[in-house]
């Protein structure tokens, strides 16, 4: 085995216990929080919650029914790899539900603090959705559903997606369960989860993208390039006076923004500076093009 293929192997191995463990994670959250309260918070998770009410059938297994067909039209429409960790993911989800943690304590909320059902559920649900998305996977459900929507219709983001499907579950639930709470409830739990997605998967890696106009460009260069950031110039030319100048370039982790923008503003305090959010930035200084 060559070397590049037992790092391979390494990585897949890591990537399927960190899925494995989300799994888990994610399981909890829907055991001992969601499903007790009757919150079917979207995605194929809500489905089965609603299913369950209606058959009486176990969880899990719902959840395996409701992904089945979803992986199957997955591997047909969407990368391999991708799917292969997805149903690691359903299989762990669906095993850990009925068999390991069935018998787990649940919390009820009918002394009237569902809020906190929602949010502790939508905590560990959405810490095991983020890990799983940051290994590559997904945990099935609404998302393999936005992602082949999304291939056939480009223009449409994959929240847009998401958010109509969640709506339409939480509706259902709504109509299911005839608990207005339970439902605002679900709202609270997608939104916590998917803050704590983006936490998880983009926190870390969120940056911003700074474009600086000055009268003295080279000088903000040299105090950037000594704070060790990369640093791009651009040739410009304004519109209305036709006079060339240097735009600067360069790109910033959140943490370090404030500390960036004051050393512009201590350097040249007429600077005119654009900021952009980047949700993700590749290369030396960040995190590797993989």
């Amino acid at each position: 085995m060559s070397r590049k293929q037992r790092s391979a192997l390494v990585e897949w191995t890591i990537d399927i216990a960190v899925i494995v463990l989300a799994a888990a994670i994610f399981s909890v959250g829907i055991v001992c929080f969601i499903s007790p309260n009757d919150i079917a918070p979207g995605g194929g998770t809500g489905i089965a919650i609603i299913l369950s009410e209606l058959t009486s059938l176990p969880l899990g297994l719902l959840i395996a029914a409701v992904n089945i067909p979803l992986i199957v039209a997955g591997f047909v429409l969407l990368n391999k790899k991708i799917m292969v960790k997805t149903l690691v993911s359903v299989a762990v989800i669906t095993l850990m539900t009925d068999f390991v943690f069935a018998d787990m304590p649940l919390y009820n909320a009918d002394g009237g603090n569902g809020i906190l059902a929602a949010v502790f559920g939508g905590v560990l649900m959405g810490a095991g959705i983020g890990l799983t998305y940051a290994r590559g996977a997904t945990s099935g459900g609404t998302d393999i559903i936005a992602k082949i929507v999304s291939r056939f219709y480009p223009d449409l983001k994959l929240g847009q997606i998401q958010f109509f499907s969640d709506a339409v579950i939480i509706l259902l639930g709504l109509a299911v369960f005839r608990d207005l709470d339970a439902a605002l409830y679900a709202v609270i739990s997608v939104f916590v989860q998917s803050k704590l997605v983006d936490m998880l998967v983009y926190g870390g890696q969120e940056s911003r993208l700074l474009m600086v106009f000055s009268e003295i460009p080279h000088e903000i260069s040299k105090r950037l390039v000594e704070a060790d950031r990369g640093v791009t110039l651009l040739q410009g030319e304004g519109a209305y006076s036709g006079t060339h100048r240097h735009v600067i370039v360069t790109a910033v982790y959140k943490s370090d923004y404030t500390k960036i923008r004051r050393m512009i503003r201590d350097t040249d305090p007429l600077a005119f500076v654009i900021v952009t959010s980047a949700g993700e930035v590749f290369g030396k200084g960040f995190q590797p093009l993989n």
